[in-house]
C-alpha cells in the first residue's frame, strides 16, 4: 500500500519545488503525472521550465488531465509518483463536463477523487499529490469561480482525510499538518 502524501499551499508557495525535492528523496524509479493542458504559449513556456526542472534527475512525465486514477494504475513500474496538481485535474473536470453540455458536481468530484485514492492505495512505494489551497482568501464574485472554489475544497477535503501526511507551504516553508 503506497504511502500518500498530500502537499498544499497557494499560488507560487513552493508546492510543487517542494514535492520534487520530496521525490527525488526517495529511492527508485520516479513518475511526473502533469494534469496541465499546453492551452497558450505562456502555459507552454511554464510546462517547459517544468520539464527542465526534471531533467537529469530520472523522472518519466506521464501528461494526463482527466482520468489520473488510470493513470496512477498504469504507473505500476515506478516507485514514486508525483502528480502536480488536482486544482488543475478539477479545472479539467469541469471543462470536461461544460463541453460535455453538464455540471460537475461535488459529489461527483468526490467519487472521482476517492477513485484516484484508491488507484494510490493500491500500489506500493509512495505517492504524492500537489493541490493548491483555494478556500483561504476572499469568497470569489461570480457562481463559477466559486463552483470552482467548493469542488477543488470537495478534492482537498478527501484526499487530505486519505492521505498519511498533509504539507503546508507558506512563503515557501513546509508545515507538517498532518
Amino acid at each position: 500500500m503506497a504511502r500518500i502524501v498530500l502537499v498544499t499551499g497557494g499560488c507560487r508557495s513552493g508546492k510543487s519545488a517542494h514535492a520534487q525535492k520530496m521525490a527525488e528523496d526517495l529511492p527508485g524509479r520516479r513518475a511526473f503525472v502533469a494534469t496541465c493542458p499546453p492551452l497558450d504559449d505562456e502555459m507552454r513556456a511554464r510546462i517547459r521550465r517544468h520539464r527542465e526542472a526534471r531533467q537529469g534527475s530520472r523522472w518519466q512525465t506521464i501528461e494526463e488531465e482527466i482520468d489520473l486514477a488510470g493513470a496512477v494504475r498504469g504507473a505500476g513500474e515506478y516507485d514514486v509518483v508525483l502528480i502536480d496538481c488536482l486544482t488543475l485535474w478539477v479545472n479539467n473536470l469541469m471543462y470536461e463536463a461544460e463541453q460535455e453540455g453538464r455540471q460537475v458536481d461535488e459529489p461527483e468530484v468526490e467519487r472521482r477523487c476517492r477513485d484516484l485514492l484508491a488507484a494510490c492505495a493500491e500500489r506500493p512505494g509512495t505517492v504524492i499529490l500537489v493541490t493548491n489551497e483555494v478556500g483561504m482568501g476572499i469568497v470569489p464574485g461570480d457562481p463559477v469561480s466559486r463552483r470552482y472554489r467548493d469542488l477543488v475544497g470537495r478534492c482537498n477535503q478527501v484526499a487530505g482525510a486519505v492521505a498519511d501526511a498533509v504539507v503546508l507551504l507558506v512563503c515557501g516553508v513546509p508545515m507538517r499538518v498532518k
